[in-house]
């Protein structure tokens, strides 16, 4: 909410309080309390009819520190809250001095000042970060509509940027904008979220989780143009800053006590192919399509039913459209023969016409209003209603009927919507509707889960998620919502997607070609391109269908090549996956996360990192010309071996290419196999080093299926040697040289290709390479 008006002002009909004055200050255990007034309060006289704030610091974690701003106590405490995951095995130290009271926790720590001059300070190795100064937090009471608030304004340095707050749309850094952390179902063309995040990282290598699950009102470098304000309705403002000093640091703690990404299974890699939305299709629609894409070499590994597997009106009521699909569980086990993995589309509402309406309205499994109706209203399903997952026995009620299509021989879900969730209503568990607005999507998605965990087993648990809320980056995978099929639409989904990989999310897609209307084959093309090299890919649109020969035969020919390309690559993306579940570290990756010290990367929005080693910079025009920057260094491409140097380029790609760039010193393990996702890494990948330098090293991990480090390959240089080892065990593996310049002789080994200098490596620990 806007506050001020201008500097000097305050906005008509609001009236502000601040702690400025510290009163007294204690220690309970490994919290520190401040009692702050809102003006000097040593004198006995003016220690009447004055508020008095209490401040209350902890630390959840190493290198975390907690602030909450108490004015009234009393209220009685409605959840839900973050399911936050604190320890306390950390040391917490304390000062209390006259000159000021701080809480140190790693190499963070918070200093208030005591005095005239109030100031609250968050300082890293004893250097200041960010903080506030007198009269940038306190109460507001509101005459326009009778609610209080508290804020909190943190300062902004000079060239610091802001990242993060969820899956947003808007430009990437989020410096200028106003921001409401409320989930709404906007698309993805308009400034509104699917997935909010009240969690913003800087440049600086810090960042912030505003602990309140109801909307919170950011004014980011907008208001005051250089603090982050954020403000939330009611009697306290609970915050926390993690310390980094680098952005994935800040990640990895943030994940550390919100909860760390699941590691998707390997098949989920592969490429999905969805029936499309308002389409017209059945039994043999699907085979017709897993035929075209068998007949024309088109690896497929997952086939999703989207809405209308279920009868018209009648959503979501679980049971198969029996005019179109009338053996539903001999079709299944007919694709699953096939190789295929099935995903079908369900939501949480249950339009009126279902049969299970009336059963769950008379057992009380729906949402309420104030006055015991159920909430209902016409929009997506006449009359429909919502469960409510904070009754234990709706709970179980929902989860049957997912246990039964399981058993059917469904193994995903798409669990669409959840974010238009009313505030107007009664929770079974008297929760309060504000806060559980947007933490309705994080019950949800965790309930299908843990469904999925229940029957399939944890390594096999994967869902395809739109709404989240704090933690649900748990339940992967999320996609980005309803694109249009055009350029500026896909690179709006890439925002999204780097900002959601900001906010905590390790794993993320977006419907490749765009959901609204049907993209020209140039933009299809160009999306595959774009899609088959992020984290998930999905195929999928509303009112056509997505299979490539609908637009072009060159559109084969693309989704043919990347989703090859995709398959020999799960050896390296695998591993990235194992570091986001371990470190929080996003498979995709924004520019500035990977080169945090480098600022040409602080406002790159249209490529990015595919794990450590790979710069993705999609092609965004029809005749191929696309610009990127690159950090110092050497790169290779991918491809075909070029090498340039860092800077900015300008290049020009066909339908079959686009920039794909290693950095300098990078050891990729490349698969055997370029038809599934879903193999044995260890056996016959070959290990691409890539312009390794004097005095470098390079090292690959190659997990299981299971996240498991099967094999490790490092490579270390000193002038003319390489010396090669390894840990664990790999079948007929081999090495490939790439842009290393000298001649090279082979100690130990035998030489495949002198030319590109694949070498075939024995099963002895180590090797020399003499260069």
């Amino acid at each position: 909410m806007k506050i001020s008006d201008g500097n000097w002002l305050i906005k008509e009909g609001l009236s502000l309080l601040h702690p400025l004055y510290v009163f007294e200050v204690e220690q309970h255990n490994r919290e520190m309390v401040i009692y702050a007034a809102p003006r000097d309060a040593s004198t006995r006289g003016a220690q009447v009819d004055s508020p008095l704030f209490t401040l209350r610091f902890f630390s959840p974690l190493e290198g975390v520190i907690g602030v909450r701003i108490e004015h009234f106590s009393g209220r009685v405490a409605r959840g839900p809250d973050y399911p936050l995951m604190p320890r306390d095995t950390h040391t917490v130290q304390f000062d209390d001095n006259p000159q000021f009271a701080a809480l140190y926790s790693g190499n963070l720590s918070v200093r208030v000042t005591k005095g005239n001059e109030w100031s609250l300070d968050f300082l890293r190795n004893g250097e200041r970060i960010t903080g506030s100064v007198a009269k940038s937090n306190g109460y507001i009471q509101s005459a326009n509509d009778g609610k209080t608030y508290l804020y909190e304004r943190l300062d902004l340095s000079v060239g610091e940027t802001v990242y993060g707050l969820g899956e947003r749309f808007t430009a990437f850094v989020k410096n200028g904008q106003i921001i409401e952390t409320w989930n709404r179902d906007g698309g993805t063309s308009t400034e509104q979220a699917y997935k909010n995040i009240p969690f913003y990282l800087t440049n600086r290598g810090y960042g912030v989780l505003v602990n309140h699950p109801e909307c919170v009102s950011f004014e980011v470098g907008s208001e005051k143009v250089s603090k982050v304000q954020f403000s939330v309705e009611g009697e306290h403002l609970e915050y926390l800053v993690f310390d980094g000093p680098t952005p994935k640091q800040v990640l990895d703690r943030y994940t550390c006590l919100t909860g760390r990404p699941a590691l998707p299974p390997a098949w989920s890699f592969g490429l999905w192919l969805t029936t499309s939305f308002t389409t017209n299709y059945d039994e043999e629609t699907v085979n017709r399509f897993i035929d075209g894409m068998a007949e024309r070499q088109l690896p497929l590994h997952v086939f999703h039913f989207d809405c209308f597997w279920m009868k018209a009106f009648q959503w979501c009521d679980f049971e198969w459209d029996p005019e179109t699909f009338p053996d539903p569980v001999g079709m299944l086990k007919r694709l699953k023969a096939r190789g295929l993995k099935i995903c079908v589309w369900i939501n949480s509402y249950i339009g009126q016409k279902s049969p299970l309406f009336r059963e769950a309205m008379e057992r009380g499994y729906l949402l309420k209003r104030p006055n015991g109706d159920v909430w209902q209203w016409d929009k997506w399903q006449p009359g429909q209603g919502i469960v409510d997952f904070t009754n234990p026995e709706a709970c179980d009620w929902y989860a049957g009927h997912l246990r039964r299509l399981i058993e059917m021989g469904v193994d995903c879900f798409k669990t669409d919507f959840g974010e238009r969730i009313p505030t107007d209503v009664q929770w079974h568990d008297g929760s309060c509707p504000q806060k559980m607005h947007n933490h309705y999507a994080f019950i949800y998605n965790q309930l299908v889960w843990d469904v999925l965990k229940e029957m399939l087993g944890e390594d096999q648990a994967v869902l395809f998620a739109r709404s989240a809320s704090v933690g649900a980056q748990q339940f992967p995978v999320h996609w980005g919502g309803d694109c249009y099929a055009t350029y500026e639409s896909m690179a709006e989904s890439l925002r999204g997607g780097l900002s959601l990989g900001l906010s905590g999310f390790g794993f993320w897609s977006h419907d490749i070609g765009g959901f609204e209307n049907t993209a020209p084959a140039h933009i299809y093309k160009r999306w595959c391109a774009f899609g088959l090299l992020s984290s998930h890919s999905r195929l999928h649109g509303s009112k056509s269908y997505r299979v490539p020969w609908a637009y072009d035969d060159e559109a084969c020919d693309v989704v043919r090549f990347f989703t090859g390309w995709k398959c020999q690559l799960m050896p390296y993306l695998y591993a990235a996956s194992v570091q986001a579940t371990h470190q929080g570290t996003p498979v995709m990756r924004a520019m500035m996360l990977e080169f945090p010290e480098d600022p040409g990367c602080d406002y790159l929005d249209r490529q990015y990192m595919l794990g450590d080693a790979l710069m993705v910079a999609p092609v965004f025009s029809e005749h191929g010309d696309v610009q990127f920057y690159l950090p110092p260094g050497r790169w290779t491409h991918l491809y075909n071996n070029r090498e340039i140097d860092g800077g900015w380029h300008r290049e020009r790609h066909d339908f079959l290419s686009l920039p794909l760039y290693v950095r300098a010193n990078s050891l990729i393990a490349l698969g055997n196999n370029d038809q599934r996702p879903d193999y044995d890494y260890t056996d016959g990948s070959c290990f691409h080093l890539f312009a390794l330098e004097d005095g470098a090293s390079a090292q690959a991990m190659v997990p299981s299926a299971t996240g498991d480090i099967q094999f490790t390959l490092t490579v270390r240089r000193e002038g003319n040697q390489l010396y090669v080892s390894h840990e664990g065990h790999a079948r007929n593996w081999s090495l490939c040289l790439r842009n290393i310049q000298q001649p090279i002789n082979v100690v130990g080994g035998s030489l495949k290709d002198h030319k590109q200098g694949c070498i075939i490596l024995p099963e002895a620990a180590t090797l020399t390479i003499s260069l």
